[in-house]
């Protein structure tokens, strides 16, 4: 058993740990900007152009292109917050995420709402937008769907499981 901690320690153990969280960051990044940016960019197309410049491709080609924003966003503040943090704290951050339901249920909800809205949306909307738009877009308004499935369930009563995160002891310095 002290083998696991004594590998805990390594270099590549940190390294993982710092891949697992950029991982992490680019999916919030994704999920809370695809969220954001269809009422933003809607809010400021209005005020800014009026109603004549507010179209499906155009809300579309701003929700994906602000979900590739907070992937690369998310994927770079979490590579300086972990790349430059201490191995231990990381490694401790790793294994409560590991162990967060509820988090993982709102990337689960979020998965399922953008593969369900890729599909969707290009079927609706066939000829209102573009291609690329309607399937990138609309995996990004469905993220945004699944995020707000999974915070509606926890607000009304079914929120994720709780499960108790294992003791770590500390690890040794050599």
């Amino acid at each position: 058993m002290t083998d696991n901690f004594t590998v805990a320690a390594t270099p590549q153990a940190h390294a993982a740990d710092i891949e697992f969280f950029v991982r992490r960051g680019m999916t919030k990044g994704y999920q809370l900007l695809s969220l954001l940016t269809p009422p933003v960019y809607a809010v400021f197309a209005l005020t800014r152009y009026g109603r004549s410049h507010l179209s499906v491709n155009r809300v579309l080609r701003a929700t994906w292109i602000g979900g590739s924003v907070g992937i690369a966003g998310g994927g770079a503040f979490e590579y300086a917050r972990s790349a430059y943090s201490n191995p231990e704290k990381v490694r401790t951050r790793r294994i409560q995420a590991t162990y967060d339901t509820s988090s993982i249920r709102a990337d689960d909800h979020s998965t399922i709402g953008g593969i369900l809205f890729a599909v969707l949306t290009p079927a609706l909307f066939w000829k209102r937008a573009s291609s690329v738009n309607l399937i990138l877009g609309g995996a990004g308004i469905g993220s945004a769907i699944g995020l707000l499935a999974h915070h509606a369930r926890t607000v009304t009563g079914d929120p994720a499981p709780k499960v108790r995160v294992p003791e770590i002891p500390p690890v040794a310095p050599h």
